[in-house]
């Protein structure tokens, strides 16, 4: 069974960090999925991430060890 991964805002929600700080966090993890569309010039750009629960609980459990 497929786990649902979590929204930005959904692990901002349960860490009470803010979205900005979780994308930072975040985007540059293995295993995150970013949907991000191409855009045209002048038009600003959009992209969805979404983290998967065992990667959540990756980056908790480095984050409480260090």
């Amino acid at each position: 069974m497929e786990e649902t991964p979590y929204s930005v805002a959904e692990v901002a929600k349960l860490t009470g960090l803010s979205k900005q700080t979780v994308t930072r966090i975040f985007e540059s993890e293995r295993g995150v999925i970013i949907y991000q569309e191409a855009r045209p010039r002048k038009r600003a750009s959009y992209r969805i991430i979404r983290i998967p629960r065992h990667v959540y609980k990756r980056v908790l459990d480095k984050m409480s060890n260090q």
